[in-house]
């Protein structure tokens, strides 16, 4: 009796063990909320972002939807991403109008000291704390001034940052097929005027996947911005059958990818391994180190520059270049560390034997690369024009204006672009 209790026992612990975590694809709605009387004559923005979609894919794989909507309304040389060149921060950057080192949000992986944790953007529990992220994004902006929002994936989406998260939206996972993606999206153009978004944000991840893993010239990736492509023309055309007034689409992606030289990979310098001493994040395409005892910064630095070669430079956080934004001074969480080593393109610190082909994080200004994209079409975008590129940060007012809405803090973005780009009204 008692070898059959066990028996049944571990049958019970291997059926619980080989079974798959469920994922929570359940839509949340928070309720008793609709939209302001004077939201329901204003414009609706729909804001798809393609992961990784280089700011030449469009041209280069002959992407005739995405380079419609440019060559209807606006279309940017490219758009130049915040540094760090990589996904959480920029799309928290675009959605806020703020550079990673004031909304906090300063790599996909970061020490905060103040606390002594560490954050990390795969990290669901994490991604949904608001304790992680500064500024006030896009939605909640429009939310608090009585426009709703919805958002499928967005970075930041599933929080209330900013006081305020969007009416519609989901946790990240990727059950749903693309032609779900665009059901919801329509279910959601639907609803009765009241309970209707005015403010949407889409995210793609298929492009920068493949990226990673095949390269950033395979045609793993050629077929991904097809696909993303065939899905944005797809969305288009069953929101315009619709005929709702004033849509508009905006295309942005948050970086761009490159081919990463992994057969001659840089070594994480020995010195900084101790875990005594420090805390070292290797993005592979920069590397930041805080030094546990602020009375070492300086001869840390002095040794680890003895050991710099030409394939990387070594730079004190203090005088990281200014036009990046990702200095102490810019530190307003204190989270981006004492020490930055920054490997030139294609060069990467490794620690592992294998790593992904494809790479993103390098400074956009020094590799175009890794620079994104912006093309936008409908009513309140002029047609036809091609603009220089422009900082990612500007977005946030180009929406803001579209949507009538107020800024109510300081941000980084300008409106100079939004004044290019818009119709006057």
């Amino acid at each position: 009796m008692k070898k059959s209790i066990v028996l049944f026992l571990c049958c019970v612990a291997l059926s619980a063990f080989s079974q798959k975590p469920v994922t929570d694809t359940a839509q949340v709605i928070q309720p008793h909320r609709k939209n302001a009387p004077e939201t329901h004559a204003k414009p609706y923005v729909i804001l798809i972002s393609a992961d990784g979609f280089r700011h030449d894919y469009a041209e280069k794989y002959g992407a005739k939807n995405i380079l419609n909507i440019g060559r209807s309304g606006v279309s940017a040389k490219s758009m130049i991403p915040s540094y760090p060149s990589v996904t959480g921060p920029n799309h928290y950057s675009l959605i806020t109008g703020m550079y990673p080192a004031h909304h906090g949000f300063v790599d996909n992986y970061f020490f905060d000291p103040r606390r002594n944790e560490m954050f990390a953007m795969k990290d669901l529990n994490q991604n949904k704390n608001k304790k992680w992220l500064g500024g006030i994004p896009l939605w909640s902006l429009a939310e608090q001034q009585g426009v709703l929002s919805a958002s499928l994936f967005w970075v930041g989406s599933n929080t209330d940052a900013g006081g305020t998260g969007p009416t519609y939206y989901y946790d990240y996972h990727e059950a749903f097929s693309t032609d779900k993606k665009i059901d919801i999206v329509l279910d959601w153009l639907q609803l009765p005027e009241e309970k209707r978004p005015h403010f949407i944000t889409f995210y793609f991840p298929e492009v920068d996947q493949n990226g990673h893993r095949f390269g950033a010239e395979a045609p793993e990736t050629r077929a991904a911005v097809k696909m993303i492509d065939d899905a944005v023309g797809k969305l288009m055309q069953k929101v315009n059958a619709l005929q709702l007034p004033q849509v508009n689409f905006i295309f942005v992606s948050d970086h761009g990818m490159i081919d990463a030289d992994v057969a001659h990979t840089l070594k994480v310098p020995e010195l900084i391994t101790d875990k005594n001493r420090f805390v070292y994040i290797n993005s592979q395409t920069f590397l930041r180190v805080t030094v546990k005892d602020k009375n070492q910064i300086k001869s840390v630095y002095r040794e680890l520059k003895k050991q710099q070669t030409k394939e990387y430079k070594v730079h004190l956080t203090k005088r990281f270049p200014r036009k990046l934004n990702y200095a102490s001074r810019n530190d307003r969480f204190n989270r981006i560390g004492d020490i930055i080593l920054v490997p030139d393109s294609p060069k990467i610190f490794l620690e592992v034997n294998r790593t992904s082909p494809g790479k993103h994080g390098y400074d956009p200004y020094r590799v175009p690369e890794m620079q994104a994209t912006f093309k936008a079409s409908g009513p309140a975008f002029q047609e036809g024009k091609v603009i220089a590129p422009f900082r990612n940060v500007n977005l946030y007012p180009i929406v803001a204006e579209i949507l009538g809405l107020t800024m109510t803090h300081p941000i980084d973005g300008k409106s100079a672009t939004a004044r290019r780009v818009l119709k006057r009204k």
